[in-house]
This record gives C-alpha cells, structure tokens and sequence, in this order.
C-alpha cells in the first residue's frame, strides 16, 4: 500500500505570475519493484492508482489481441509480440505457469531486462499520461544497496529522462524521506520512516526533516515470494497471489504450509530491517539526541501490518517516532 508515501509526493504549489496566480500542478510516483503507484489531485484530495510492474511477451496472434482489447487490458504491439503489462499481467504468466519479467529488480532497474525502462514507461503513461502544460512530478527513488551507489545514479537519471520525455519537469525523493514527510508533521518531521517494498526494505531517520540516516536492506517481498516458493515447491507468482489476496492472515495460526512459510519470512524481513537499523544508528556519528518515547508505529495496511508493529515495537530501542510503511510487501 504505496498511497500514503505517494500522497506525499502529490501536492499542489501556488507561483504569482503578473497579477494572476496561476497553479502549477504536482503529480507523485512510487516507481516501486514490484508496483508503480501514482497520485494526483482532485481539489483538496489525492486520488490514487496503481499498476503491477511486470509484464508478460505473447505472440501476437489477432485473437489475443481483440480479446485484450475487449477485456481492457493493458497492452503494446511490438513487431510479432504483445507486451502484456501492468495489473493483469500476473494471471498470464500463472496460467501460461511462467514468471513475468520484471523491469526493476532489487529497487533499481533491472539490467537483465533489456526492456525496462520501456515498459516503466508504458505504465507510467498509462497511469498519469502525457504532462499538460506546467506540470511537475515527484517519483521515489531508494538507498543504493550496499555497493551499487554507482547503479542508483544511473537508475535515478534515467527515469527522470523518461519522465521529462512525457513533458513533465522531474524531481527525485528518497523513499523513507518521503514516508516521513507525509506522516510526521506532528513530529516536526523528525523520526524514523520505513517503506517495506517488493525489491527493498528503506529506513530514513530525519530530524527537522533533514534526512539524517538512509540505507536499505534487500530482504523484502521478492525475497519472501522466493524464499516461500522454494520450500513449498510453488511458483513466486503463486506464492505472490496467495499472499496479495483476502484468505491470507498473518496474525493468527497458520492455517496451511503457504501460509507457515510466508509467517516465517515476513518475521525474517522485520527482524533483519530492525537489526540493521540498531546497527546503523551505533554506527552513524551524525545522529542528533532524540528524546521523543516511541510510540506505536503508524502504518497503512492490513492485519500482515500489525506483525511488523509487534516485532517493530519489541524490537527496536530507538527512542523517536517510527512510522512503517508496508508497499506490496
């Protein structure tokens, strides 16, 4: 649930041209791993909408290609192909028992996919289309995993190339910066935000809004689909489906092996992202005192949230505000 780190990153901005104030709109991306989550505004509110990134290739044949169309789902001609993408893009590749091709990986985009960022802009057209007039655009990016801070450059300049080819003017925020703009105001911005993604775990510790600390972990919703996956002899995307749908309950007794293997990689992603911030917060020495209790962490999600809240809570000594935020984990 990326909507509330992207609502941040959605805002509108008053500029006094002549004696006529005109508005400049904001519009806010979470280019994610495992989902691209857009936000725009309708007055005073966001509104919110989001697209699977991934994609499956088909032949194109012109049966597949009216039943798409008939079905609204989305989808690009190219050559003898159909590039199938977006939030349908994982019943292809369950039915056709494939997995669908990623164009990030890990956060970052992915370089075994030679159509990454294509297909990112295929999505992000589809979600907010072309800019009109003026427009500006804030999109996410993480930390740079522990020695790949040359790949986040490349990663962050090239979808800002790909944004300002839509005619927007782009610009960058780090992912857990974002999570504490949008929800520490009555912190006076200063704490702990936390984003749990598909690809990566990002922690951001602001004070005064001021990004004191940032660093990621790797172990987040793609290594639990992979891990689970191994153990119960499934699919990733099957695992992914199972986790994603209503049935599937983190809080009580698991009810199934699916379910046995998920609870123990969801414990395993929290404790992994809690330990490496008791690390990194020993480590830094740039961190101002913070005197603020922690209170419960304010997260958006459903009941697989409410674990994190307990290991979270039980875990971490850090003495200032937490929010987490779980996004397609």
């Amino acid at each position: 649930m990326a909507a509330t780190k992207t609502a941040g990153l959605a805002k509108r901005k008053q500029s006094t041209g002549g004696s006529a104030k005109q508005t400049v709109k904001y519009k806010g991306l979470d280019l994610g791993t495992s989902r691209i989550v857009a936000a725009t505004m309708s007055g005073n509110q966001a509104v919110f909408e989001e697209q699977l990134n991934a994609f499956v290739a088909l032949p194109c044949t012109k049966m597949t290609l009216s039943t798409l169309e008939q079905e609204g789902i989305l989808h690009h001609v190219e050559g003898d192909e159909i590039l199938v993408f977006g939030n349908r893009a994982d019943e292809f590749a369950n039915i056709m028992g494939g997995t669908m091709r990623r164009p990030m990986d890990t956060g970052l985009l992915n370089p075994r996919e030679p159509r990454n960022l294509q297909v990112i802009e295929l999505a992000v057209r589809a979600l907010v289309g072309p800019a009109a007039g003026d427009e500006r655009i804030g999109y996410s990016i993480p930390s740079a995993p522990e020695g790949r801070e040359g790949e986040l450059t490349y990663h962050e300049e090239a979808l800002r190339e790909v944004l300002e080819d839509l005619g927007y003017k782009a610009d960058s925020v780090n992912e857990g910066l974002a999570v504490v703009y949008t929800t520490l105001k009555d912190s006076d911005f200063t704490g702990i935000g936390m984003s749990f993604g598909g690809g990566l775990c990002n922690v951001c510790v602001a004070f005064l809004g001021m990004p004191v600390l940032n660093f990621c972990t790797t172990h987040a919703g793609d290594y639990i689909d992979l891990k689970a996956a191994s153990v119960i002899g499934e699919t990733p995307t099957t695992v992914r489906l199972h986790k994603e749908s209503d049935d599937f309950d983190l809080t009580g007794r698991p009810a199934t092996a699916m379910d046995r293997a998920l609870s123990i990689y969801y414990k395993d992603v929290i404790k992994t992202v809690v330990g490496a911030l008791q690390r990194e917060l020993l480590e830094t020495k740039r961190m101002p005192k913070l005197v603020l209790p922690v209170p419960p962490a304010k997260t958006t999600g459903t009941g697989r949230t409410s674990l994190g809240i307990r290991l979270v809570s039980s875990s971490s000594r850090c003495r200032a505000p937490t929010t987490v935020l779980m996004t397609s984990l």
